[in-house]
């Protein structure tokens, strides 16, 4: 059985910083691309960023230059490292697996087969 188990959430002040971690269990890490994607109240699911098995890294426009994306296959786990947040950050962040390791851009949340329960970051302003 596949979990993906998201942490790291909590609520953070214009401009802080915030390191969200995702565990996985039950599939073959490593041979998984990971993404996070994060949905407001009211919106829908949005791609955040995406890092392959090598460690190829890509982002959505809105946080290129502010959030990093990583992975340590011996741990299992991708972390989103969020930085100079702002309000329009606040949203679930979810982290997810698909099974197209070395894909790049994978954007569309119905590409990935496994998603975590999702944490809440709140930035205020």
């Amino acid at each position: 059985q596949v979990q993906l188990v998201e942490s790291g959430g909590g609520l953070v002040q214009a401009g802080g910083s915030l390191r969200l971690a995702c565990a996985a269990s039950g599939l073959t890490f490593s041979s998984y691309g990971m993404g996070w994607f994060r949905q407001a109240p009211g919106k829908e699911r949005l791609f955040v960023a995406r890092i392959t098995t090598i460690g190829t890294a890509y982002y959505a426009d809105s946080v290129k230059g502010r959030f990093t994306i990583s992975r340590d296959n011996t741990k299992s786990t991708v972390y989103l490292q969020m930085n100079s947040v702002n309000p329009e950050d606040t949203a679930v962040y979810y982290c997810a697996a698909d099974r197209s390791p070395r894909v790049i851009v994978r954007i569309g949340a119905h590409e990935y087969d496994y998603w975590g329960q999702g944490t809440q970051v709140t930035v205020s302003s």
